[in-house]
C-alpha cells in the first residue's frame, strides 16, 4: 500500500503581517527614519507658510505688499526649498525601500526555516505558500508557523537581554 504525501499550506500575507519579527522590523525602520521623516514634514510645512504668505501678500495694498526685492527672495526661497523637499523625500524613499528590502530579506530566512521546521517535525513532504487557489483548512499551518516564530523571537529577545 503506497503512503500518502502529507501537504500543509501557509498563508503568508498573514505571516508577513504578524510574525514578531517582521513587526519588530517595521518598529526599526519608524526609528530610523523618524527623525528625518519628521525634518521633512517641518520643511514641507514651512514651504506652505511661504506660499500662503505670498498668496496673502498678492491680495494687499500695494503700500502694504512686500517690496520687489523681499518678494523675489521669497519665491526664491520657496523655489529652493520645493527643490529640497523633492530631493530629500526621493532620496529618503530610495533608502527606506533598500532598507525594507534589507529586512525582508533577514526575515524571510527565518520564516523558511520556521516553516522547515514545522514540516519536519509534523511529517510534511510539501508545503505549499500562498497565494494558491485553494487551500483547505484542515491543511492550514501558518497558526503553527506564527507560534513558531513568536517563541523564536520570545528566545532571541531574552538571549539580547541577558548581560
Amino acid at each position: 500500500m503506497a503512503q500518502e504525501n502529507r501537504i500543509a499550506y501557509v498563508d503568508m500575507k498573514a505571516v508577513l503581517d504578524q510574525a514578531p519579527q517582521v513587526i519588530a522590523g517595521r518598529q526599526r525602520l519608524d526609528q530610523e527614519f523618524r527623525a528625518r521623516n519628521d525634518a521633512l514634514a517641518q520643511d514641507e510645512q514651512r514651504l506652505q507658510t511661504l506660499q500662503a504668505q505670498l498668496e496673502a501678500n498678492q491680495l494687499l495694498p500695494p503700500a502694504q505688499a512686500l517690496s520687489a526685492p523681499e518678494r523675489r527672495r521669497t519665491e526664491q526661497e520657496i523655489r529652493l526649498l520645493e527643490r529640497s523637499i523633492q530631493r530629500r523625500r526621493d532620496e529618503l524613499r530610495q533608502e527606506l525601500q533598500l532598507r525594507r528590502n534589507e529586512e525582508i530579506s533577514r526575515v524571510e530566512v527565518e520564516i523558511n526555516q520556521a516553516i522547515a521546521a514545522i514540516a519536519s517535525q509534523k511529517g510534511y513532504d510539501l508545503v505549499l505558500a500562498s497565494p494558491v487557489v485553494y487551500a483547505s483548512d484542515r491543511i492550514d499551518v501558518t497558526d503553527l508557523i506564527l507560534q513558531h516564530l513568536q517563541q523564536e523571537h520570545a528566545a532571541d529577545q531574552a538571549e539580547q537581554e541577558q548581560p
